[in-house]
């Protein structure tokens, strides 16, 4: 891990990164600056653009350790620039976007364009815009875009001079020997080991900042002090969540796994977590970090529940959850979609919890693992919902 600090978006930024950490991902999955798209991750499509000391650059091939003392600016960061705004204003005008996957790039790129040329036709905007693609409009509006705010251009305020320093900002790690950018073979291989093993780190220093955070809460028909005791039994607990397995607990300290489907890629999440439980006030907090051995993945979060009485009577279980997703499996835990989601797994929860409650089992019938959870296929379901009611609507306003 290596300490850097930066600008972004005019605020200073230190945090401990890992050396392969690419920018796109530091400000996505550690500043949850999700304006910053990825698309294709090679530097190729410009989804990813942002702005480096000025200048434009791919955030998805610079890595986070490469900025250490530069000042980058994401969309998010232009949202009181003038230029920026014209852009934006022309975009919608003339029709230069659908899906907006590659807006935030675009923009930033056409504002860097406006910025360093005085005139600039068609012809010179397709040019200089073809690092940025898209799948939805043809183009055509986009530079129609560009166009109508170049010619404006004498009209807008005075523009923002170039810093000339493409690229990542030169810096601490652009002093890197040859060595460095090489490790050795024993090097190579404790860092794959690493990144195989289970999280070991002090779980106090688990950090909280960046998650994505979802309230839910759900009723069970039994007495508040009946659901505070079961929820002390760990393992048990663990049960009711499919996919989920608590393997050891040591005062208030677990280690645990949690499987999820999504198509054909399974993935285990190994690793260790602490609770803390206040009896008085029948609340809990949780937190904990795991692994995908597999793909790399890394998980963090925090759960805090707090066991109610009910208004009419049993239980009201008040849950917030807070999440971060990083490596190849990131992409799941981006969307909106992800509230449906959590809602169904919170059902799931639920049921399984009342069974269990009421002297049922939730283990399969051999007693093996629970089977994992089927992530997909919860998505497409709640995809299914989400068309059934909107044919609802469009029926019924006929």
């Amino acid at each position: 891990m290596r300490n850097i600090t930066l600008t972004v978006n005019g605020q200073s930024v230190t945090a401990q990164v890992e050396p392969r950490t690419h920018l796109a991902d530091f400000l996505r999955e550690h500043l949850a600056l999700t304006g910053t798209h990825l698309g294709c991750e090679h530097g190729v499509c410009g989804a990813c653009t942002v702005a480096v000391n000025g200048e434009i650059a791919r955030s998805c091939i610079t890595y986070a350790v490469q900025c250490d003392g530069a000042e980058v600016t994401t969309i998010e960061g232009f949202d009181d620039d003038a230029l920026m705004a014209r852009l934006r204003e022309a975009f919608t005008t003339k029709h230069g976007l659908q899906c907006g996957y590659c807006t935030p790039g675009m923009l930033i790129a056409a504002r860097d364009l406006v910025r360093r040329f005085e005139q600039a036709d068609a012809r010179l905007i397709r040019e200089e815009m073809s690092g940025n693609l898209c799948r939805c409009t043809g183009y055509m509006g986009i530079v129609a875009a560009v166009e109508q705010v170049m010619a404006e251009r004498a009209e807008l305020a005075a523009l923002p001079p170039s810093q000339a320093t493409l690229g990542p900002a030169p810096g601490p790690a652009a002093q890197i020997s040859g060595q460095d950018r090489q490790p050795s073979a024993p090097a190579r291989a404790a860092e794959a080991e690493s990144r195989r093993a289970v999280p070991t780190a002090d779980l106090e220093e688990i950090s909280e900042e960046g998650l994505i955070t979802l309230e839910q809460s759900f009723v069970v028909d039994h007495p508040p002090a009946e659901v505070w005791e079961f929820f002390g039994n760990l393992p048990q607990v663990a049960r009711c969540m499919p996919g989920a397995a608590i393997t050891k607990v040591s005062g208030d300290r677990l280690e645990g796994e949690i499987r999820v489907k999504l198509g054909p890629i399974t993935a285990a999440f190994a690793g260790q977590g602490r609770i803390t439980r206040d009896a008085a006030a029948r609340r809990a907090t949780i937190v904990g970090q795991g692994r995908d051995t597999r793909s790399g993945s890394r998980a963090r979060g925090r759960i805090v529940y707090v066991v109610n009485d009910d208004a009419h009577g049993g239980t009201r279980v008040e849950v917030e959850i807070g999440y971060a997703l990083a490596g190849t499996l990131a992409h799941f835990g981006r969307g909106g979609i992800v509230i449906d989601l959590a809602n169904r797994l919170t059902q799931a929860f639920a049921e399984n919890l009342k069974t269990r409650l009421a002297g049922g089992d939730t283990q399969t019938a051999d007693g093996s693992a629970p089977a994992a959870l089927d992530a997909g296929g919860l998505v497409w379901s709640v995809l299914w919902e989400r068309l059934k009611a909107a044919l609802r609507r469009l029926v019924g306003g006929r």
